[in-house]
């Protein structure tokens, strides 16, 4: 195997096994691996991550309304566009704001599909909200989600990295210094 799919192949299997496995509703890894790949993989990969472990994982947890599935996928491609945006400038608020921001328009496109396509609530301003409200659980937790996964894959990439290359350093001083992931992937 090409060794420059094993990041994309690890991050779609943390996707697909943190789906899979029991959870609190909503706290799941996907809009994290949105924004993570889109923050360090080659941008070809960056929407499309996600979206194919989400894939992967729903013909295991099952399908539902397509236009709702829609919603959820062009959210967390949404994710990875942001990201993408904050791509070059690269800082904890840039990281934290994609995050917060991804998890709000989660939260206000998915629940929207969900009455505009649904059947749980009155096609009115009224019903609108309701599905807000109701849905404001779920929000906490993908949220949660969200600043938690994004915490472990970009901190722990940016904290693995610094290592390296703090070690590399020592080793040879006045080498380039390279990217984690510059060992498996060619940009």
């Amino acid at each position: 195997m090409n060794k420059k799919y094993i990041p994309i192949i690890l991050l779609i299997a943390f996707g697909l096994t943190c789906r899979l496995i029991p959870h609190a509703p909503n706290f799941a890894p996907i809009g994290a691996i949105a924004i993570f790949g889109a923050l360090y993989l080659p941008k070809k990969y960056a929407l499309v991550l996600p979206l194919v472990a989400m894939f992967i994982s729903d013909i295991f947890i099952g399908f539902y309304s397509w236009q709702i599935m829609l919603s959820v996928y062009l959210s967390f491609a949404l994710a990875g566009a942001l990201a993408l945006l904050a791509r070059k400038n690269k800082t904890f608020f840039s990281v934290l704001s994609v995050t917060s921001v991804s998890s709000v328009l989660f939260f206000l496109i998915t629940n929207y599909s969900v009455w505009a396509f649904g059947t749980m609530y009155m096609h009115n301003l009224a019903g609108l909200m309701q599905s807000y409200y109701m849905a404001l659980p779920f929000f906490r937790n993908s949220l949660a989600g969200d600043l938690f996964y994004v915490g472990v894959l970009v901190g722990g990439y940016e904290a693995i990295t610094m290592s390296f290359r703090a070690r590399l350093h020592k080793i040879a001083p006045g080498k380039r210094l390279i990217n984690l992931l510059d060992l498996f992937l060619d940009y």
